[in-house]
């Protein structure tokens, strides 16, 4: 894929490297606008453009499909260098074969006595790691990325691990054998059946033409090979916490999960209601999908979620304030933006607040928490 007019650097010393990109200190002025963890084209200094051809739609997705493939790569290296997780693969006896996928984890993961923080992202294309692809090559790294909360979790003594839900397969080429074969045509005269061949040849090559100028890189027929017991969000959260969470040393342990993450986690709650309470100290969920009634989570997980957990949902409220729900299962307070994918990073320092507070609750010998869990809406007559 041609993605040379965009390169990704992120200007980690921006006003010397925009300097020595824009020709000096002459061009100061053009660099004001830049921060760290910005996407900027490495000589213009401009943002990234999706209509770089404007007659050729389906060549300018590939082209941020493409962009998209090295930004998770790019992630992946900074939670192993800058915040120092290591990757562990999933299934943990897959044989060396079969399809599998990984997490993230920080080294005292499991050995933490204190605190773990296990992070979840939503659906889509993003994975380990990220919030929003959107906001990493429009706005930065901080606001897109998990890489802050990872940071100040461990700054404050957390482990972390950070689940990767939508690494559910692998793509595989298609061999012969699984390419569908034509159909038998051994009665059809010669000369019908050659003539019919001529002209699918013919539109093939066609076809391949028009598809090689309009799509630079040429797909290829595929097959999804789904991980082992992983193979859907629902199933990679009740996987992570059979095999590693419930084995972990933490005394308390705290969520965040955004948007289909928090669907996920309410599927893990109903799967695994008594170990998650007793291991789960609090919840935080932003603008998250789930959905009580839907999800048939009975009164007891209702109940526990409205003690223990809060969701920070896209409002034009400030931050914080009470958002009325319709649903009976956890507080809602405003994220601070309308903007959905902007809910985990404007919620963050309520949610260390929020985490800091359970845990303070939960050491006060049974005291009422002062958190938003005593604003709690009361459903009882519902």
């Amino acid at each position: 894929m041609h993605v040379s007019s965009i390169t990704l650097i992120w200007l980690r010393i921006w006003i010397s490297m925009a300097q020595l990109q824009q020709g000096g200190p002459d061009e100061k002025e053009k660099t004001t606008a830049l921060k760290e963890g910005q996407l900027r084209h490495i000589k213009t200094g401009e943002p990234f453009i999706f209509n770089y051809r404007e007659d050729l739609h389906r060549w300018n997705q590939k082209r941020y499909e493409a962009l998209g493939e090295i930004i998770t790569k790019y992630v992946y290296e900074l939670l192993e260098e800058e915040c120092h997780l290591k990757k562990v693969f999933v299934p943990v006896d897959a044989v060396e074969s079969e399809p599998r996928s990984f997490i993230f984890m920080s080294e005292d993961a499991m050995t933490n006595p204190e605190k773990l923080m296990v992070l979840i992202h939503g659906s889509g294309v993003v994975r380990a790691g990220q919030w929003a692809r959107r906001l990493i090559i429009n706005e930065d790294l901080d606001s897109g990325t998990q890489i802050p909360y990872i940071k100040r979790a461990i700054e404050e003594g957390y482990g972390v691990i950070v689940l990767n839900p939508n690494e559910n397969y692998i793509e595989v080429e298609k061999t012969k054998a699984q390419v569908q074969l034509s159909p038998d045509r051994s009665d059809e005269p010669a000369e019908k059946r050659e003539r019919k061949d001529k002209i699918q040849k013919d539109t093939k090559k066609r076809r391949d033409f028009y598809e090689k100028y309009r799509n630079p890189q040429k797909e290829k027929e595929t097959v999804q090979l789904y991980i082992r017991e992983n193979g859907s969000p629902e199933e990679h959260a009740v996987y992570v916490w059979d095999h590693f969470i419930t084995q972990s040393a933490a005394e308390n342990v705290f969520f965040v999960a955004h948007s289909y993450g928090g669907l996920a986690f309410v599927e893990l709650i109903i799967q695994r209601e008594a170990e998650v309470k007793n291991k789960v100290t609090a919840v935080a969920l932003t603008d998250s999908v789930h959905n009580v009634w839907h999800q048939e989570a009975g009164k007891t997980i209702r109940e526990w979620m409205r003690e223990n957990c809060c969701n920070w949902v896209s409002s034009s409220e400030p931050l914080d304030a009470s958002v009325e729900s319709m649903l009976p299962d956890c507080p809602r307070v405003s994220a601070g933006t309308e903007r959905h994918e902007l809910t985990s990073w404007k919620s963050y320092p309520s949610i260390f607040k929020f985490f800091g507070e359970a845990v303070e609750a939960k050491s006060s010998s049974g005291k009422a928490a002062p958190t938003r869990r005593s604003q709690r809406i009361r459903y009882e007559e519902l």
